[in-house]
């Protein structure tokens, strides 16, 4: 019999005798399953988490933050240091010559969550009054917009969804004010919709604050970054670093990111390799009860490659049929859901939305199989050159 005909026939009549190896073929399975449900799902935290950062960005917006600080939680700018970046040049003006920029200050604020009742921080973000302008995304889904000089916000989508008490006409109170939720706003899903907006001056005078976090400028021109930059940078009244705000944004998700990545490998190779050895376990044990049935097939003429061959095959599709069944199940119980998560270098609490796309499910499928040809290749080669006479002496 040609080998490819061997492989085929060998192949069946193992996928034939599952049905009778039911309770150890569930253990690659489910040992499979669980391994791509949670690598899937923290794979889509990852994603949704960097595509909300990264998504928040501009190439015409550049941030001006206090010289070596990493995010705007750890900058502070003077007020007249803010005099200084909003007259510098690269900064568009609007028809009647003011600079489109938006000196902006950050507070935190100790909100609770719906689902649970447990205290988080927030961030409130006091806008300039160009900041209309500056943020075009920002668009008003209920209510209005806050009003200049009195102690009025609106919050984000995201967190109106995620806090208690941010319902229009709800009081938020702070240590030194009582804040009106006047409406709530979307910015196409980015990072600020996490955040609550309200007037800078206010925000400043609510606590008698001297500083600003950082001063976001919309550019003449997506080249005006380096005019702007080099003007800045070379005063030597400020010390200050300009970056572009899509540049800023995509260093900030790849902090979360490098994260993540540690939580996905280790806690991936965990449960890899206890899913190795049950796969390991279930074949060394299919093997066994096969003894008498590979001999035979040995004896009459069968070579041991498709031996090997059928013992991989099995291995794969079981853990390979696990696979699909987790990334269902991280589908099922993870796509579309919000969670919010803190990052420390820029947000309090940053709110975004788990997608479980086709990539990541392929992608844990194929984690999966590579578990079934691991598990299943020791156990293979031991069915390959199991001994012919010694197993015959067995019936």
């Amino acid at each position: 019999m040609h080998l490819i005909a061997q492989i085929g026939a060998v192949i069946t009549m193992n996928l034939r005798s599952l049905a009778q190896r039911r309770g150890s073929s569930l253990v690659i399975i489910i040992g499979s399953a669980g391994v791509v449900a949670v690598l899937v799902a923290l794979l889509a935290m990852s994603v949704g988490m960097s595509k909300t950062l990264q998504g928040t960005g501009r190439d015409d917006r550049a941030i001006v933050l206090r010289k070596g600080s990493v995010s705007e939680s750890g900058s502070a700018l003077s007020r007249a240091a803010v005099q200084i970046i909003v007259d510098a040049p690269g900064i568009r003006h609007d028809a009647e010559g003011r600079p489109l920029a938006s000196a902006e200050p950050l507070r935190l604020l100790k909100l609770f969550k719906r689902d649970d009742g447990s205290e988080v921080t927030a961030v409130l973000r006091g806008l300039g009054g160009a900041a209309r302008a500056v943020r075009p995304e920002i668009k008003i889904i209920e209510g209005r917009w806050f009003r200049p000089a009195i102690n009025e916000l609106i919050v984000g989508k995201s967190a109106a969804a995620q806090y208690r008490g941010m319902e229009v006409g709800s009081r938020v109170a702070t240590r030194t004010a009582s804040w009106v939720v006047v409406g709530t706003f979307e910015s196409n899903g980015d990072a600020h919709e996490s955040e609550l907006l309200a007037d800078a001056d206010t925000v400043m005078s609510s606590d008698n604050a001297s500083t600003y976090a950082g001063v976001t400028v919309l550019l003449d021109q997506p080249g005006s970054l380096r005019n702007l930059a080099d003007s800045l940078t070379t005063n030597p009244a400020l010390r200050v670093d300009v970056t572009r705000e899509r540049e800023y944004f995509s260093r900030q998700s790849k902090t979360v990111s490098r994260l993540l990545s540690v939580l996905l490998y280790v806690v991936g190779s965990i449960m890899g390799v206890g899913a190795i050895f049950g796969a390991l376990n279930t074949m060394y044990s299919a093997v066994s009860t096969r003894t008498i049935e590979i001999a035979t097939l040995r004896a009459i003429g069968f070579g041991s490659t498709p031996i090997v061959v059928s013992v991989l095959t099995e291995a794969m599709l079981l853990a390979g049929a696990g696979g699909a069944i987790g990334a269902c199940a991280a589908w099922l119980f993870f796509n579309g859901r919000t969670v919010s998560t803190t990052q420390g270098t820029a947000y309090a609490q940053l709110i975004f939305e788990i997608a479980v796309n086709r990539n990541l499910a392929l992608a844990g499928i194929a984690a999966s199989i590579v578990i079934g040809l691991v598990g299943g290749l020791f156990p293979a080669i031991r069915a390959g050159r199991l001994p012919i006479a010694t197993a015959l002496r067995a019936v």
